[in-house]
């Protein structure tokens, strides 16, 4: 892959990355939730992606991707992060690698830029899937979430006619 170049360079730079997006997130009005969330559990989480960028673009199945946004998609819900706080969440956090990567620009022939546009389109891919899979996560919680209501009304107005006991 032509990219990897850039990908390593991520990968070389994710602890100054994470420590800016963690600052960033909790910065920004669009994110105001991620305040209650501490400075080093963002960092955390996005050390860990930027570290391992290039497993996460060219190793990682769709099933673990799906299965790792939907895992963190559900922490962050519990957590009381709303759903389009989260979502930006994630594009900040494309943005943020896009920022660095033009400030690295280094596309000196046709064969770097290509490179360059190889990684952006998985980073782009990448990314989709991530919100993809937390607006399904979300909407999962949702609907259990409506489904345990439904069932505690029913309950309720079972027991307030008679036919169940508390």
């Amino acid at each position: 892959m032509l990219g990897m170049k850039l990908v390593r360079l991520i990968e070389a730079h994710s602890e100054a990355l994470s420590q800016g997006l963690a600052e960033q997130l909790q910065a920004s009005e669009r994110t105001s939730d991620f305040r209650q969330i501490s400075r080093e559990d963002l960092q955390r989480r996005a050390l860990e992606l930027y570290r391992n960028l290039g497993e996460w673009l060219l190793q990682k199945t769709e099933n673990e991707i799906a299965n790792r946004f939907k895992m963190i998609a559900q922490l962050r819900s519990a957590e009381g992060i709303h759903l389009h706080q989260y979502i930006w969440a994630l594009t900040l956090t494309r943005d943020y690698l896009w920022r660095f990567l033009r400030q690295q620009a280094f596309a000196d022939s046709i064969f770097d830029l290509h490179g360059e546009l190889e990684v952006l389109q998985l980073l782009n891919q990448f990314f989709d899937r991530a919100i993809y899979y937390a607006i399904l996560s979300y909407e999962e919680a949702v609907s259990t979430a409506v489904r345990k209501d439904d069932w505690t009304r029913a309950r309720e107005a079972a027991v307030s006619i008679g036919l169940l006991s508390h």
